[in-house]
């Protein structure tokens, strides 16, 4: 069995002796059992938060093998609109939902779900059904090494802090609490 344990870097073996074919679910754990395209065996052994992108390559350890990455077509909610202003809002009341995102000219995808299609759709946007790789947003977190070059990888935004709510409110108080899927619908 292949162990995977790191991101090559791009001045490293650039033999790629393998494809790993996952889903954007697979590509960010950081343990992971997978078959490559050819069918051998492969365990990923990454740094916790490894985001891996379409066209990262990983390298074995202790030899030089590297395999490279591939983003497996999903089915993704497409929903496009010609109003700039619109399509923000629609990125940013998924982003509230902590859904991953995908952002392109005109248009932005996110995994199929009814539940927020019926929401988008009543926003106004148009929506279809598509497959395709999945490649959305990281965020502003990075992981601080093993990044390849021209982009990051990130890591899940799950933290207690305190901060005050700027309403007025008759609670209004310093509080704790999480980002660990709540929302925070005004």
């Amino acid at each position: 069995m292949l162990r995977l344990t790191e991101i090559a870097s791009a001045d490293g073996p650039r033999i790629v002796a393998g494809v790993l074919t996952l889903r954007f679910g697979d590509r960010r754990r950081s343990r992971l059992r997978a078959r490559l395209d050819d069918g051998r065996e492969a365990a990923l052994f990454l740094p916790r938060g490894t985001v891996l992108r379409d066209g990262d390559r990983l390298r074995s350890e202790g030899d030089d093998v590297v395999v490279a990455v591939r983003a497996a077509a999903e089915t993704l909610s497409w929903a496009t609109t010609g109003d700039p202003q619109l399509l923000a809002r629609a990125a940013y009341h998924l982003g509230n939902r902590h859904v991953p995102v995908q952002v392109g000219e005109g248009w932005l995808a996110y995994e199929h779900d009814h539940v927020l299609d019926r929401m988008v759709a009543e926003m106004g946007l148009e929506l279809a059904a598509r497959e395709a790789p999945f490649e959305p947003e990281v965020g502003g977190y990075r992981q601080g090494t093993g990044e390849a070059a021209g982009h990051g990888h990130g890591h899940p935004h799950d933290h207690d802090h305190d901060h005050d709510h700027d309403r007025d409110h008759p609670d209004d108080h310093d509080h704790p609490h999480d980002h660990g899927g709540h929302r925070h619908d005004p």
